[in-house]
């Protein structure tokens, strides 16, 4: 069953997105959590499994420009976990329908997403997914 998470879904969302950002502090996460419910232009979906959190998946409303769009507002997939037992099994690809479907209520014509270079598990399942790569990028940062 897949549920949007609501004040009450806190510390399970925490829980799973840990799993998926562990450099991370918990408390940082709850934090941004805690945001994301409360707003109107992000969400969190939660997958539960006998009552027990094994999914997780964030979606946002992007108003800045989005690799590869050529429309605004955008629907982006922030994040995607599924817990290791679980996964082969569609769940993840049903939290993605919940979140597009989301996006595409709230407007969005065009839905995106990123991971790293490295990231093969993911690039494999975007793809799997329908999506298309808008392009290979390196970030670079210095202190000045």
């Amino acid at each position: 069953m897949i549920k949007i998470a609501t004040s009450i879904d806190i510390s399970n969302a925490t829980s799973l997105a840990f799993k998926l950002w562990p450099s991370h502090s918990f408390l940082e996460l709850e934090e941004e959590i805690d945001g994301f419910i409360k707003s109107d232009n992000t969400a969190i979906f939660l997958f539960y499994h006998e009552e027990i959190p094994i999914g997780y998946s964030q979606v946002s409303i992007r108003y800045d420009y989005v690799e590869g769009s050529t429309s605004t507002p955008v629907g982006y997939l922030e994040g995607i976990f599924v817990e290791e037992d679980h996964r082969k099994k569609g769940i993840a690809r049903a939290l993605l329908n919940s979140c597009e479907n989301w996006t595409k209520d709230k407007g969005c014509l065009e839905f995106g997403s990123d991971t790293e270079l490295t990231n093969d598990m993911s690039i494999n399942f975007h793809l799997r997914s329908g999506f298309s790569e808008a392009a290979r990028l390196v970030a670079f940062i210095k202190k000045i």
